[in-house]
């Protein structure tokens, strides 16, 4: 699970970004969180999930993991800030 970076919703389907390929998944964001380790990902938009030990930067409101600019929601931005111990 290590080589995942982020978890993209895209309608009834989800995509599964890892270093070497996109893997698409007939599911739902939701399912998917239940299944992966607390301690590597976390949610932080309503479309997406990190693996925040891939984090490059942090701008603003995004996150850079590789080539991908994520967005950080507002409600979800103190939730990654005390993960990363930045608080």
């Amino acid at each position: 699970m290590g080589e995942i970076l982020l978890i993209e919703a895209k309608g009834d389907y989800i995509n599964i970004i890892t270093l070497d390929k996109t893997y698409r998944v007939h599911s739902t964001l939701k399912k998917i969180k239940e299944k992966l380790p607390e301690s590597l990902f976390l949610q932080i938009h309503r479309s997406f999930i990190i693996n925040f030990t891939k984090i490059i930067d942090i701008q603003d409101n995004s996150v850079l993991i590789e080539r991908n600019v994520i967005p950080i929601s507002r409600s979800q931005r103190p939730q990654l800030m005390q993960r990363l111990n930045l608080l």
